[in-house]
C-alpha cells in the first residue's frame, strides 16, 4: 500500500496503481479546474490533458499516466 496527499487531503492506494487510479479508487473523480468546468480523467491515456496535476511542485503532470509513490504531495490545477 502507498499513501498521497492531495490538497492536504490523504489517499491510500496499491502499489502500481496512478495518481488518477488512487484518486477515482477513493471516490474523487475531479481535481482541476478549467474554463469549460471541473475536470479528472477523460480519455485516461495521457492525449485529453484533463488529469493535469502538480506533482511533488512539478506542474502539467498527467495523473493517468504517472504511477503514484508512496509519500507524494499532489496539487490541483486550475487552466483558464
Amino acid at each position: 500500500m502507498i499513501s498521497i496527499t492531495v490538497d492536504e487531503e490523504w489517499f491510500e492506494g496499491r502499489d502500481g496503481q496512478t495518481i488518477a487510479g488512487v484518486l477515482i479508487g477513493s471516490g474523487r473523480i475531479t481535481w482541476r479546474t478549467a474554463q469549460t468546468g471541473e475536470r479528472g480523467v477523460f480519455c485516461g491515456i495521457g492525449v485529453c490533458h484533463d488529469c493535469l496535476v502538480t506533482v511533488n511542485g512539478l506542474p502539467g503532470v498527467r495523473a493517468c499516466q504517472r504511477t503514484a509513490g508512496d509519500g507524494d504531495v499532489i496539487e490541483s490545477e486550475v487552466r483558464a
